[in-house]
């Protein structure tokens, strides 16, 4: 008679393959989100240490990156590109006040944005340094 071990074995390995994989893109959100409120004048992080209210507003925004963002940026792809990416911005804008207001309501930390460039600024930046750092941790993590 054939074990289902391995089956089991298999899924168990898929499964601690995506929550490594989402636990190193909130580390690389989180180093980027720090990045971002260190540069920006018009980002706060709200908690005492501040690295609380910065954890929780990245992990807000990896779980909006994971789940709504691929779908929200694919119904928009055509008003995306008649605004000439206009709508992108204003997408991101979206998200990175939904992780704030999120983070601050449900734990009483996270990162304060000032206003829409603030935001559109600190997408750039936290996009940019996400990069870096994601290649630099992908880069130890690769077989």
């Amino acid at each position: 008679m054939l074990s289902c071990y391995p089956l089991k074995w298999a899924k168990r390995m898929h499964y601690d393959g995506i929550m490594s994989h989402f636990i190193s893109r909130w580390l690389v959100l989180t180093i980027a989100a720090g990045v971002m409120v260190a540069l920006l004048p018009g980002m706060h992080a709200i908690g005492d240490p501040p690295i609380l209210g910065i954890g929780a507003f990245a992990l807000f925004m990896a779980l909006i990156n994971a789940s709504i963002k691929p779908i929200v940026h694919a119904i928009a792809l055509p008003f995306s590109i008649l605004s000439f990416g206009l709508i992108a911005l204003i997408i991101n804008w979206l998200f990175m006040q939904l992780a704030s207001w999120l983070a601050m309501s449900l734990f009483d930390v996270g990162v304060v944005i000032d206003g829409f460039w603030w935001s559109v600024i600190g997408s750039l930046i936290m996009s940019i340094v996400s990069t870096i750092v994601g290649g630099i941790i992908g880069g130890m993590f690769a077989d």
